[in-house]
């Protein structure tokens, strides 16, 4: 936070220029000359309606998707500890009779260690990994050395092999059974009580194996990505974090100088003027509305010419990322090189510290 008051303060000192006016568009010969005296990987970008989509995360089609591999459907396996209910139709001989106040987990056969179960007649029938149906059919064909044409129905009645834990800042932590039906990470985190006010759920992780992915599943609840709500097998162990304080920084000729919180909520550049108040009128150059972002290849400058109302459209498709800077110039200052020159050695700064923090 100490670097943001640095970057404040060389705004607040550029707001107070007042000579003569500056270069616009900031990609005319002229700007770009100036620009290539300060010696540092500063790249210019200015809004315009033919470039301005691919700064609309919501309409990127990978906007936030999620790496982790997608599922071909859930199909139940059996594991070791499971429990399974037999009945062999019209041989209650062959079925294990639950009674009355018994449930068919108390009845039921329970696969062992070495992933097999005994049946009468047969033996020792293997269970571990395979389906409930692929179980019945192979039982059925052993049966039927027995028994003409047995008909049989397989069920796992005692979920015990397979599970998920769901860490983190959720209401209660826990571990979670798999069954039959597929449980989904939205699931998961409904079923351990929902997020917690702290919670951060774009940066959900999902531990399974040696590997871990991120998913934002913000990007689910609000824009419906749905490979961000995905199908969680034996072993994940979801995390939700605690939220860390994101934010960009609007400073410069607004009316209210402030922060705006992108912890919760995707916000556009329009979205944030609004919040500030708008432009200084009077003192505010439309012209001159930068954005300031680092990045590992060095610092990209976007510039909206904000003096025609349309402008404001265009700022509706620009999604502010944590730790940007959006600043006013003032109308008129002396070059606009002045702006990048302040503000560039402590915007590469905070960059450095981000990298640092593995941010």
């Amino acid at each position: 936070m100490r670097i943001w008051r640095t970057v404040a303060l060389a705004f607040l000192a550029l707001s107070a220029c007042d000579t003569a006016l500056t270069d616009f568009p900031v990609r005319s010969e002229k700007a770009q000359k100036e620009l290539s005296e300060l010696g540092t990987n500063v790249h210019i970008v200015q809004l315009t309606a033919a470039n301005i989509a691919q700064f609309d995360i919501r309409r990127l089609p990978s906007a936030g998707r999620t790496d982790l591999p997608s599922g071909n459907g859930w199909n139940y396996r059996v594991g070791v500890g499971d429990i399974l209910d037999i009945v062999v139709w019209e041989h209650p001989e062959l079925t294990m009779p639950a009674g009355e106040g018994r449930n068919p987990t108390e009845s039921g056969l329970r696969v062992q260690s070495d992933g097999t179960f005994f049946y009468p007649y047969v033996g020792q029938i293997a269970a571990k990994g395979l389906t409930p149906e692929t179980i019945r059919a192979n039982l059925k064909l052993k049966l039927a050395e027995f028994i003409p044409d047995p008909q049989i129905e397989v069920r796992v009645v005692g979920f015990n092999s397979q599970s998920v834990s769901v860490t983190g800042e959720v209401a209660t932590p826990n571990r979670q059974p798999l069954n039959a039906q597929q449980l989904t990470l939205l699931q998961a985190v409904d079923a351990a009580g929902g997020l917690t006010e702290a919670a951060n759920p774009r940066g959900v992780t999902i531990r399974r194996g040696d590997r871990v992915f991120n998913v934002d599943l913000q990007a689910f609840l609000e824009r419906g990505v749905g490979s961000n709500n995905p199908t969680l097998v034996n072993g994940d162990v979801v995390n939700v974090p605690r939220a860390a304080l994101a934010e960009a920084f609007m400073l410069g000729q607004v009316v209210t100088p402030s922060t705006i919180d992108l912890t919760q909520e995707e916000v556009n550049l329009t979205q944030a003027l609004t919040r500030v108040g708008g432009l200084q009128e009077g003192k505010a150059d439309a012209r001159g509305v930068f954005v300031f972002r680092a990045t590992d290849g060095g610092i990209v400058v976007y510039q909206l010419d904000a003096s025609s109302p349309v402008a404001f459209l265009l700022g509706t498709k620009f999604s502010l990322l944590p730790q940007d800077v959006v600043y006013v110039t003032t109308a008129p200052i002396q070059k606009w090189n002045q702006v990048i020159d302040s503000v560039l050695p402590s915007v590469t700064a905070v960059r450095a510290t981000q990298v640092v923090a593995g941010g």
